[in-house]
C-alpha cells in the first residue's frame, strides 16, 4: 500500500454524497437538481450542502433558471472539477494499487 498517497485524497470529493455528484457528473456532464436528488436517494438540504461545498472549490458549476415557468436549477462538472476527479481516482488507485 502506497500510503504517500493517503495525502492526495482529496477531501472535497471523498464524502460519499460529494464522490456520488462528481462519479454521475462526469459520466453525464450536467443535471438537473431533481435527476440527482433522485439518482442519489438524497434529500434536497443535503443534496444543497453538498453542492455547495463542490461549487464553492469550483468543482462544480450550478445555474438557475426558469423552464416553463418553472425553477430549473441545474449542475455541471467544471473543468477544475474533472481535473480534480481525475487526481482523486488516481490517488485512490495509487493507495490500492500496490496490493497483491
Amino acid at each position: 500500500m502506497a500510503l504517500g498517497d493517503l495525502g492526495r485524497i482529496d477531501e472535497v470529493i471523498h464524502g460519499r454524497m460529494r464522490l456520488g455528484i462528481m462519479v454521475y457528473l462526469a459520466d453525464v456532464e450536467s443535471a438537473d437538481f431533481t435527476e440527482l436528488k433522485t439518482v442519489l436517494e438524497a434529500t434536497q438540504g443535503n443534496l444543497s450542502v453538498h453542492l455547495k461545498k463542490l461549487a464553492e472549490a469550483d468543482y462544480v458549476a450550478i445555474t438557475k433558471r426558469f423552464k416553463d415557468n418553472k425553477p430549473l436549477t441545474e449542475v455541471a462538472i467544471t473543468e477544475t472539477g474533472r481535473r480534480a476527479f481525475a487526481a482523486y481516482l488516481d490517488a485512490l488507485s495509487g493507495l490500492i494499487g500496490g496490493r497483491d
